[in-house]
């Protein structure tokens, strides 16, 4: 990991922290930071080398995951998208759509998005498989797709009559054929990681082939894949913590006061901290769901906190919208209902209004 760490460090200090203004709203920007990852095989971390991916263990890519979120949330949040579309593809049963994609993913000569969080969403299903022969028809409305004019295709799922869903390839693009058609929303007003270009899709009787398949997944899946990992996005915080406590020591830099640099002192120790009990949280495969559960919200608490913070010792400069304090408070917010469930939302609540 050591030289994969020592790349991407080099990257983001040097091509992307500079320009995270930028990044966050412009899509040219972000396309440029991405391939600057691309260029060094940095976009399919998780998938085994034989398919051109390196291989990371769960915390050598937790630790990449904190290093991107720390220079720039938008990079972060779009190449996430991507690594997931990776990842998925890996671990699929259909060979000749492994050959077709994976050895492209890793250097970025193709970029998949996901549409994949309807499932989230209790009552009737939002996308809709019904079984035909050889393949599904696929209808309804993706309400959430991250890479528009940025990424080619994206895997979305749908719900069978059965309650599982299937997982399947189509393009994030216009497009009317004999068999369907998908159309795609104007492109969100986000109020933070605007270039990441995330829109809705509307599905209409799109033939999806058995070919374009990825996996089956059953009743169910995201919830408890959810609770599995719910550690997963905690870099995201953690990397917005650290970036907000760098602001606030650029600006004792100016500001010779003693309490802001006891405020650095006091937040750096309270990041190390969670940072280090997810590490061992992470290691411990016994961990119980509710110490997870703590630590995802106190991550989230921290990048709350801390974005404050950073935006507090800034003073009047932080309230315009390219200043560095400003973009990770927007992030913060983004973090905060980053794959949110109903157990993390109770949990975020708690710590907001009882600091516990």
């Amino acid at each position: 990991m050591q030289n994969i760490e020592e790349t991407a460090s080099s990257i983001l200090q040097n091509s992307v922290a500079p320009v995270a203004n930028e990044i966050d709203s412009n899509h040219e920007a972000l396309k440029t930071a991405l391939m600057s990852l691309g260029r060094s095989g940095l976009l399919a971390l998780q998938i085994p080398r034989k398919w051109g991916g390196l291989e990371l263990s769960q915390q050598d890519y937790f630790n990449y995951q904190l290093l991107v979120a720390k220079s720039s949330g938008a990079l972060a949040f779009l190449q996430t998208q991507h690594q997931s579309a990776a990842a998925m593809l890996a671990s699929s049963e259909n060979d000749r759509i492994q050959q077709q994609y994976l050895p492209h993913l890793s250097h970025g000569k193709i970029l998949l998005g996901v549409g994949f969080s309807q499932l989230r969403r209790s009552g009737e299903p939002l996308v809709k498989a019904f079984p035909t022969k050889g393949g599904y028809y696929i209808e309804g409305t993706v309400p959430w797709i991250t890479g528009w004019n940025i990424f080619q295709e994206f895997i979305i799922a749908a719900k069978l009559p059965d309650g599982k869903a299937v997982f399947g390839i189509l393009p994030l693009e216009e497009t009317i054929t004999l068999n369907g058609s998908i159309s795609f929303s104007e492109i969100m007003p986000l109020c933070a990681i605007n270039s990441t270009n995330t829109v809705s899709a509307t599905v209409k009787n799109w033939f999806l082939s058995d070919e374009r398949v990825v996996s089956f997944k059953p009743a169910n899946w995201i919830h408890h894949n959810d609770k599995q990992k719910i550690l997963r996005f905690t870099p995201f915080a953690l990397g917005c913590a650290f970036a907000s406590i760098d602001i606030m020591r650029e600006v004792s830099k100016t500001k010779s006061l003693c309490f802001i640099t006891d405020a650095i002192y006091c937040l750096q120790a309270e990041v190390n901290e969670c940072r280090n009990a997810i590490d061992e949280a992470n290691k411990n495969p016994d961990t119980d769901f509710a110490k997870k559960l703590h630590l995802r919200v106190t991550s989230i608490n921290l990048a709350q906190r801390c974005a404050a913070a950073a935006v507090t010792v800034s003073s009047g400069a932080a309230n315009h919208k390219n200043h560095g304090a400003q973009r990770v408070y927007r992030e913060s917010l983004v973090y905060t209902v980053f794959a949110q469930t109903t157990a993390i939302m109770e949990a975020t609540l708690k710590i907001l209004s009882c600091g516990i």
